[in-house]
């Protein structure tokens, strides 16, 4: 059920959470995403698991970012949304930037019950600016009409292997707004290049000996069109120094299809990572 939250703190967050029984699953997004990017994984786990996932701010239809918007005031938020929809032991699961946003708040907070990071939370490097920077400029563009949206970013995500699905127009549809005679995308394109370097301010030698939980973590493996993959697997050097060697898993699929197609053996990976004797759920 999809409904707006206002925080303690002030801010107001739109979430979508189904019910479950195992323990609630947190779902926090990409760059660029919305709560819907989650829709194949809630599929997949929620009867099961409560499932909430929501529109980090500046996103969707969650309040605007701050001005000095990075991964870090975003994890503030998602601390202030867990005090106030008080939710004991929660499960993050981070997809890219939400991952980085998830390990930061599992570093600040006790009872964590288990972190799940999909290709994310590892060191960005010169050439993983190359690959995102130019993709922020459809969202500098004003468009006559949501058709002429849809058709730009549909042959941007077909390009990377994106099967085209009612739910991928769905999630497309949802990241646009009517402005005057035009139609925008509802995300500030400066402020979503802030909160992206602020990756490079991320060290996990900082974050992850404050983590008090199991960690999985997914490294997708595939290439973006002909371009090498988002982060490549010297970037969670640093990172797996702090993780089981059991809890580390690869996946040859690309960073945006390992959300956007529906993956039922990752699905799987993330329901026997929950199940092991170490996720009290």
């Amino acid at each position: 059920m999809g409904q707006y939250v206002t925080t303690k703190k002030g801010q107001t967050f739109y979430i979508h959470d189904t019910p479950g029984e195992k323990g609630t699953i947190i779902g926090i997004h990409g760059l660029t995403g919305n709560h819907l990017q989650f829709h194949h994984y809630k599929e997949a786990l929620s009867g099961a698991y409560r499932f909430i996932s929501y529109d980090i701010r500046g996103r969707g239809n969650s309040d605007p970012a701050d001005a000095k918007t990075s991964i870090f005031t975003h994890a503030d938020d998602l601390l202030d949304l867990i005090d106030t929809l008080k939710i004991d032991k929660p499960i993050f699961m981070g997809y890219s930037m939400g991952a980085y946003i998830g390990s930061i708040a599992a570093s600040r907070l006790s009872d964590v019950e288990a972190l799940i990071l999909l290709d994310g939370a590892g060191e960005a490097d010169s050439v993983t600016r190359e690959l995102v920077l130019p993709s922020l400029n459809r969202l500098k563009k004003s468009y006559s009409s949501p058709e002429e949206y849809v058709k730009e970013t549909r042959k941007l995500y077909t390009s990377l292997s994106i099967e085209w699905t009612d739910t991928m127009e769905e999630i497309l549809r949802y990241e646009f707004k009517r402005q005057g005679e035009s139609w925008e995308h509802k995300s500030d394109p400066s402020l979503l290049e802030q909160d992206f370097e602020s990756f490079y301010a991320f060290d996990p030698k900082n974050i992850f000996p404050s983590i008090d939980c199991d960690i999985f973590l997914l490294i997708a493996t595939g290439q973006l069109g002909n371009k090498r993959a988002l982060f490549q697997e010297s970037s969670y050097t640093k990172t797996k120094d702090f993780l089981q060697e059991s809890m580390i898993e690869y996946t040859p699929v690309n960073h945006y299809e390992l959300v956007f197609n529906r993956q039922p053996e990752i699905s799987q990976q993330i329901q026997g990572f929950l199940s092991r004797k170490g996720v009290n759920t």
